[in-house]
């Protein structure tokens, strides 16, 4: 009786094992069949992506065809002139906090980078007061540091001749 169950069950088995081979290969199929869809759409979307010589190509064409009269003078950076670093005892504070800053002047034309450049004695003197008049406190905020570059800017601006600094671009400024 026992071997009949036997045999029974390995009968049913068998007649099973086809169909679930089937199963597994068709989904094995159906998984391969995504797999390359995935590949041919990323590769797709890949081939449709602007190249580096597309779009230089592009905004030169832009640079080409566009009217020198609606060019805005106020983005146009001019020449500017690296000045030396400065490193200033801050007000109030007897030696303990120090501000070490770079910054470079934008000037318009070349008589007004002769004049820098003959004066940067006493442009460096001026700058050196203007930061040794200022706090720690004025130094460590942003409302500070931008005033602080309206300030060095007009100081500057009171003693040229030739020409006027239009802007002042801070490189590296630090206060410990």
């Amino acid at each position: 009786m026992a071997d009949e169950k036997k045999t029974q069950d390995s009968a049913s088995l068998e007649g099973k094992k086809p169909i679930l081979l089937i199963g597994i290969a068709g989904l094995n199929m159906i998984a391969m069949i995504m797999v390359v869809f995935v590949l041919w759409n990323s590769h797709k979307a890949e081939k449709a992506k602007p190249k580096l010589a597309d779009v230089v190509e592009g905004v030169h064409n832009e640079d080409v065809n566009r009217d020198p009269a609606a060019i805005n003078k106020d983005d146009v950076v001019g020449k500017l002139i690296p000045m030396e670093t400065f490193l200033v005892n801050l007000a109030g504070t007897r030696g303990g906090k120090l501000v070490k800053i770079d910054f470079e002047l934008e000037v318009e034309n070349n008589e007004v980078m002769a004049e820098i450049e003959k004066r940067k004695p006493q442009i460096r003197d001026k700058v050196i007061i203007l930061l040794s008049s200022k706090s720690h406190d004025y130094m460590s905020s942003k409302e500070g540091k931008l005033e602080l570059r309206s300030e060095i800017k007009d100081v500057i601006n009171e003693f040229l001749v030739s020409g006027k600094i239009k802007n002042i671009y801070f490189t590296n400024l630090v206060v410990n």
